[in-house]
Parts: C-alpha cells; sequence; structure tokens
C-alpha cells in the first residue's frame, strides 16, 4: 500500500488542577515542532467537552520523521515532565487516509 503522509493522533488527560500547565506545556511544543524536517501538520485541540482532554492531529512525510520527533529534544523533556501532568497514559493512533 502507498500512502502519501503518515497522520497521528495523541490524546492526554490533564490531572485535575493541571489543565492550564499542561495547555501551555502543549502549545510549547508546536512551534519548534512545526520546524522539523517531515512535519506537514502539527495542532493542538482542548475538547470542548472535558476541558482537561487535549488532542494532537499530527501529518508527517514518513514514519522516519515521526521517530526523529519523538526523539527530539523538546519531545523528550515533555515526556520527562508528563507524569506530573497527565492522568493516564498518552493514547497515540497513527493512520493513513484512504480518501
Amino acid at each position: 500500500m502507498t500512502w502519501t503522509h503518515l497522520t497521528v493522533v495523541a490524546e492526554m488527560l490533564a490531572k485535575q488542577g493541571k489543565e492550564e500547565e499542561l495547555r501551555r506545556t502543549l502549545l510549547a511544543l508546536v512551534e519548534p515542532t512545526r520546524k522539523e524536517d517531515g512535519c506537514i501538520q502539527y495542532d493542538v485541540h482542548q475538547s470542548t467537552e472535558e476541558p482537561r482532554r487535549f488532542f494532537f492531529y499530527e501529518n508527517w512525510t514518513s514514519l522516519g520523521h515521526l521517530d526523529r520527533h519523538l526523539q527530539s529534544a523538546h519531545l523528550t523533556a515533555f515526556q520527562k515532565a508528563a507524569p506530573e501532568l497527565l492522568a493516564e497514559p498518552v493514547r497515540i493512533v497513527t493512520c493513513t487516509r484512504i480518501a
């Protein structure tokens, strides 16, 4: 199967009272990630129904580019801070557009 890019949806839930801190932390990831080679789209969203829940919607040119993103300094720093901010592990789904 041939695909033009890889889509990633990452979902996270802030600990009670950590919503604003998580929001600021996630927003700080946007600018450096959008500058990464292979990043097509990197958007952060906050649920309208559950304000503690956040999502990233990402598009990458390849799995290799995504793998490099996951090893980047800014994402590694987030992963270290995550246990203090998140109520549950990050849920990540990867997919490709079929239509």
